[in-house]
């Protein structure tokens, strides 16, 4: 392990650890849009629509699970990088079992507070019905998909990201299964879409543990060797929460954009959830790259091997960008006979061409965005992930999507997130600079 994150050439070290995290996200992505794929199949665009604005509860329970998650990998891969093997442990199951508590806490909270939650993702008298059993089947199995999360995020740091891979595989390949069966087989609508999902993170979450149980020379699942410092606790917080905002932003920004759109009726809804979907290609694909070099980061940060932390920011921006650039262009061009796939109406078609097109036009910026807030992560710096975290899809989301539809109407929609991109960049170039500084 100190080899590879050590010595190692930084592309083949950096590829090592991104690849299988990289290919992790292409399979969410294959399900992502199979699922849409196979929701839009049954040509009911209120089952669409429901289904779309269950996603932001989805993106929330990842946020719940990225406080210990993504928290507790940053720690640890600098604890790891400093040589700290003892603590190592004890934090790794210290995470597992605080998600396991918080996890049940908000399954309670998310059934009896159901009925006003849906109204404040957006649910409609028509979408109401489809809406609500997606997200009874989510709040329900959410135990499974916030812990995920944490094991998943944590055996990267000792390079088992070729295990945290192939227990994706697993669980979405599950869910795409069952997902036709539940839907066109046994016809359970959007409850059978959400219990797809969670069999599937189930599955996953099972295997995750074993891989941590079975591979990992230092993480540990033990319930009796849990334990964590005030100050580790702070540590783990400190970078847990902004992290966790990140998801839950995007969550409120997506709750916020549906509501937007709503009064532009649910083709516009259903519009925006293919167009999402799709959009997702390109950017779990980023994610993954700047997930799977975070260990590394924080590792040589931890080292203080400064010369070699220069060169893997580099190389971590170029593989981001470049990636961007590429993917987005050839999207933007094929948009309207993507949509068309899913569904060939053509009011959706247009609008959702339209969408696709301005939420692909900024994510080069979005790399770089990507790169200054896995940083600020594994380096330990706070301030940077927080704002960072609440920027993008959350404050300057907010106001761009407040102010744009005033002055272009439902274009102001449409283009509101590319305009937050641009500025959240800016943002985050500003701090990224100024951290350097104190390295």
């Amino acid at each position: 392990m100190d080899h590879l994150f050590a010595e190692a050439p930084v592309p083949k070290a950096y590829m090592h650890l991104a690849l299988p995290v990289v290919l992790g996200m292409v399979a969410s992505m294959v399900y992502n849009l199979a699922d849409t794929f196979f929701v839009a199949q049954t040509g009911n665009a209120d089952l669409v629509a429901g289904v779309t604005l269950g996603a932001p509860l989805f993106s929330f329970m990842l946020a719940v699970g990225d406080i210990f998650g993504l928290g507790g990998s940053a720690l640890l891969s600098r604890l790891l990088g400093k040589g700290q093997r003892a603590q190592v442990r004890a934090l790794s199951s210290f995470c597992l079992y605080a998600a396991i508590a918080l996890s049940l806490v908000i399954t309670a909270l998310l059934l009896g507070f159901k009925q006003p939650i849906l109204t404040l993702l957006g649910a409609t008298a028509a979408t109401r019905e489809y809406a609500g059993a997606f997200y009874t089947m989510l709040a329900g199995g959410a135990v499974f998909i916030i812990v995920s999360l944490v094991p998943g995020n944590i055996i990267r740091t000792e390079g088992l990201a070729k295990q945290s891979m192939i227990a994706t595989l697993a669980g979405t390949a599950l869910t795409i299964v069952l997902d036709p069966i539940f839907l066109f087989g046994l016809h359970w609508g959007a409850s059978g879409v959400g219990l797809a999902n969670v069999l599937g993170y189930a599955l996953n979450t099972g295997l995750l543990l074993w891989f941590t149980q079975t591979k990992a020379q230092y993480l540990s699942i033990a319930p009796h060797v849990a334990k964590a410092s005030r100050q580790a606790l702070g540590a783990i917080l400190a970078i847990g929460i902004p992290a966790s905002l990140t998801n839950f932003m995007q969550s409120l920004g997506t709750m916020l954009l549906n509501q937007r759109l709503a009064v532009h009726g649910a083709n516009a809804v259903a519009a925006m959830g293919i167009a999402q979907k799709v959009y997702m290609i390109v950017m779990l694909i980023m994610v993954g790259f700047a997930f799977g070099a975070q260990p590394l980061i924080g590792y040589n940060f931890g080292a203080k091997a400064h010369q070699r932390l220069g060169a893997i920011l580099r190389f971590d921006f170029k593989v981001e960008i470049g990636y961007a650039v590429v993917a987005a262009a050839v999207l933007m061009v094929l948009a309207p006979q993507i949509v068309a796939l899913f569904m060939n109406q053509p009011a959706i078609v247009r609008m959702g061409g339209l969408m696709m097109r301005a939420l692909l036009i900024t994510t080069p910026f979005i790399g770089a965005i990507l790169v200054f807030t896995t940083v600020f992560q594994s380096v330990g710096q706070p301030l940077g992930a927080l704002i960072m975290a609440i920027a993008r899809q959350g404050v300057i989301f907010a106001v761009v999507l407040w102010l744009l539809p005033q002055w272009l109407g439902f274009d102001g929609i449409v283009w509101a997130q590319a305009v937050s991109d641009l500025l959240t960049c800016a943002v985050g170039y500003g701090l990224y600079r100024r951290s350097q500084k104190a390295w």
